[in-house]
Formats: structure tokens, sequence, C-alpha cells
């Protein structure tokens, strides 16, 4: 009698594709005029990048965010998943709002995240996910749904992970939905924002600068995206 040997057991994000945007980029300080071009967004027309912001110590934004996206994707391929970057480096301008999003689409993901942190007010502390609201041109109407059962995967796993508190300052029990964001209108997957904490704030920025919080985001949003894949 032969026995068959057990199939393997393939790593849980094998065949899935996920889309990773670290906002903003290092060098779009030097280059307003580029920076301030007009593209479209989804109905209307807004400026191609912004600088982003940072905490009161110096560290930027567009760092934490490259950090957070190459920890990130580090864990989501050990799963099986292949990952897109919406930037190759740290030191470059752009891309354009407008081109992050066609990246996204090209790539035929499951799914998109941007992620960021965020300039509120020094006194406000927390995380909060943004949502796609329906842009004015319509073009995101399919994936209104898909993209809310993604933000509550990205506020259960990050919260989870981390610890954040919800955001004291913007949106509702962590959850914000925006119909300005041409990285939201212009997908044609499920997609959101999250802003991490507030760089402003100096308990925020603290975690925001350590690795060790670093990592337990990236396991975090890990966790949500393996929650949004095994729903689909």
């Amino acid at each position: 009698m032969t026995t068959r040997s057990p199939a393997p057991v393939l790593p849980p994000l094998t065949g899935r594709t996920v889309v990773l945007d670290p906002g903003h980029n290092g060098l779009t300080y030097r280059y307003r005029a580029q920076a301030n071009a007009l593209v479209p967004a989804g109905g209307f027309r807004k400026a191609c990048q912004t600088t982003g912001t940072s905490t009161d110590a110096g560290y930027s934004e567009h760092a934490f965010n490259w950090v957070l996206a190459n920890r990130t994707a580090a864990l989501l391929r050990a799963h099986g998943a292949r990952v897109v970057l919406s930037r190759p480096d740290d030191v470059g301008v752009g891309p354009c709002v407008n081109q992050r999003a066609a990246l996204a689409n090209a790539a035929h993901a499951l799914l998109v995240i941007s992620l960021h942190a965020d300039g509120g007010p020094s006194s406000g502390y927390g995380f909060h996910v943004i949502e796609a609201g329906l842009a004015p041109d319509g073009g995101n109407r399919a994936f209104l749904a898909a993209s809310h059962r993604l933000a509550l995967d990205i506020r259960r796993g990050y919260q989870a992970a981390t610890g954040e508190s919800f955001s004291t300052y913007l949106g509702q029990q962590g959850l914000d939905r925006r119909s300005d964001l041409a990285g939201l209108n212009l997908t044609r997957l499920p997609a959101v924002f999250i802003e991490c904490g507030n760089m402003r704030n100096s308990s925020d920025a603290a975690k925001l600068g350590s690795a060790a919080f670093q990592q337990r985001a990236a396991q975090g949003l890990l966790a949500a995206v393996e929650a949004f894949a095994a729903g689909r």
C-alpha cells in the first residue's frame, strides 16, 4: 500500500498581492513647483504631493512611512504575499497621488494601504483609519463596502497590536470618512489610509520613533490583511 505525502501547507497570503503606499517622499520639499502641480483626484484636481509633517525633534513623517512600509512588507512576504510599494526609496519626489492610485490599480491587488502619521493638535493623540467616501465623480462607488470592511480590519488589527488609542481629535472611534483624497477616490480596489498616530503630540511622537512600536504596528497591519483576505 502506498501512502500519500500530505499536501504542503502554503503561507496564508500565497497568491495575494498587497499594495503599500508610504505617503509623501524625502525630497518633496525641494521641488515645490512639481509637488504643487495639479493632478486628477476623482472629479476635481489637487496638488501632486505634499511634504507631510514631522515631530518636534525633526523625525519626518515620510521617513516613518517608509520604515513602516518596509517592516510590513517583510512580514507580508514571509506570509506568502506579493508586495508592491508605491515608491522605491525615501530620497525622491512623488509619485503624484494619482500615479500612486494608478499603480495600485495596475497591480490587480487584494487591497491597498496608504501609510501616514498625522500632524494634529499637540494636545490630541491616537490613531485613525480613513475610509473612502463617495468620490465626487462617483468612480469608487463599487468599492466602498469592501473599503469599509478593510477599514474595520485595519482598525482592529492595529489597535490590538500597538495598544494605541483611537484619535481624540478626529473621526469617531478610530474611523474617519473622506472624499477629498485621490488615493481613495481613484483606486478601483479596497483602499484605506491609516494615520498611525499624531507626530505633534509628544507621547505619540515617542512611540512613532520607536523601532519596537514600528514592528508592532507592522504586525497589526499583517493581522488586518490576513483577516481581510480570509473574508474574501
